[in-house]
């Protein structure tokens, strides 16, 4: 079976799950960048643009690697 029968023969409920897959990976993601762009995280960002967990390494940069001690920055 080539590539193109492939995608036509593909189940709708397949092609929901990865649609809802991606979006959630793309909002992640976008935050995480965003997160790393104002903190200055310049290996961060770049390891979120490249490397694709389905948000799971977003979440945890968020969560746990973004935050920052906002006292010392004063």
């Amino acid at each position: 079976m080539d590539f193109q029968n492939w995608i036509i023969n593909m189940t709708p409920s397949f092609t929901m799950f990865l649609t809802i897959g991606i979006v959630w990976s793309l909002i992640w993601k976008g935050i995480a960048l965003w997160k790393a762009a104002k903190n200055n995280d310049k290996a961060w960002f770049i390891a979120l643009m490249i490397i694709n967990t389905l948000g799971i390494l977003e979440i945890f940069y968020i969560y746990v690697f973004s935050k920052r001690d906002t006292t010392t920055n004063k």
